[in-house]
């Protein structure tokens, strides 16, 4: 599913929809290769694996598999998951790349930590000068979004673009597909 901001993860909370009421035969994007007909019985026990803040966008794998829910977010996983995040600096929000000392791209790669727990390093890099391309292969809570604020830049967008093998790719917004058998957990 590409899902939109506004909707939540999981369970319905603060009047937000969850992202699974996405998951209906008018919004099944026409592009998928799988030939597999939707059914509403399909919808039965499917959950998301893994979070995507309501303010971000962006890649959500839904599943019924327990198996594959623990592949993608358990404590183990190495299941890497890549996004694109726009960010400012101070007041700059242009050219952010420039402003932003090298030092602290270092600490986003490796060094910082969350509620008392050091972050398994990261891949980071400047995707464009407003951009930054964040590989993770854990999950915590708005991990990226604290991430960042710890070095002193601010989200203003946040995208997921891959989970393991599987990549967003042209799927709209607010459309979603199966996965194609290479795309297995």
């Amino acid at each position: 599913l590409h899902k939109p901001v506004g909707y939540v993860s999981g369970q319905a909370e603060d009047g937000h929809q969850p992202a699974v009421t996405l998951i209906n035969a008018r919004s099944h994007w026409h592009g998928d290769a799988s030939r597999i007909r939707f059914s509403p019985a399909q919808l039965k026990g499917l959950a998301p694996a893994g979070r995507l803040d309501i303010d971000s966008v962006g890649l959500l794998v839904l599943t019924q598999d327990g198996r594959v829910a623990r592949t993608l977010i358990g404590e183990d996983s190495t299941v890497d998951k890549e996004y694109l995040v726009r960010v400012a600096y101070d007041q700059v929000t242009e050219n952010v790349q420039a402003a932003f000392p090298p030092e602290r791209l270092a600490r986003l790669r490796h060094g910082l930590s969350l509620d008392g727990q050091p972050l398994k390093p990261a891949l980071v890099d400047w995707q464009n000068p407003e951009q930054l391309r964040f590989v993770l292969n854990e999950g915590k809570k708005r991990q990226i979004r604290r991430m960042c604020e710890q070095v002193g830049l601010k989200v203003t967008g946040l995208k997921r673009i891959r989970i393991g093998r599987v990549v967003l790719g042209k799927l709209p917004v607010g459309q979603w597909r199966y996965l194609d058998a290479h795309e297995a957990f």
